[in-house]
């Protein structure tokens, strides 16, 4: 649990860094607001740094809840999701190295949506 607390804090550091990267010199190199791939960025930014705050409220949770191992999946469920999804939208917006990380933004999508679903199941014995 506490592995999961260490990597929910510091995905939310890298991701007000991100967000603060996306807002100031990254918007000013490429220009254009409407720029697709600023738009993509700032998506990854902001499912990043909500996820962030889910790793930590499921760290704290597995440490209050007996019969955890469902709630820690989920947390881990989620940074995959960051990597994947956040990961491959801040790789496209940095163009040099976007190439087909488009792949996998849905897998990571995929990992924010099974994390979820392992938290409605881990708090239905709760009910």
């Amino acid at each position: 649990m506490t592995a999961l607390l260490v990597v929910g804090a510091l995905s939310a550091l890298i991701g007000v860094g991100m967000g603060a990267f996306g807002a100031h010199p990254l918007a000013k190199k490429m220009g254009d607001p409407g720029d697709r791939r600023l738009h993509g960025y700032r998506t990854g930014v902001q499912y990043h740094l909500l996820h962030a705050v889910a790793i930590v409220v499921t760290a704290v949770m597995a440490r209050s809840w007996s019969g955890q191992d469902l709630i820690v999946v989920s947390g881990w469920l989620f940074f995959a999701g960051i990597v994947l999804f956040s990961g491959s939208l801040y790789g496209i917006a940095f163009g040099k190295i976007g190439g087909r990380l488009g792949l996998l933004t849905p897998i990571g999508g995929l990992a924010f949506m099974a994390g979820w679903a392992s938290v409605a199941l881990s708090a239905m014995p709760k009910l």
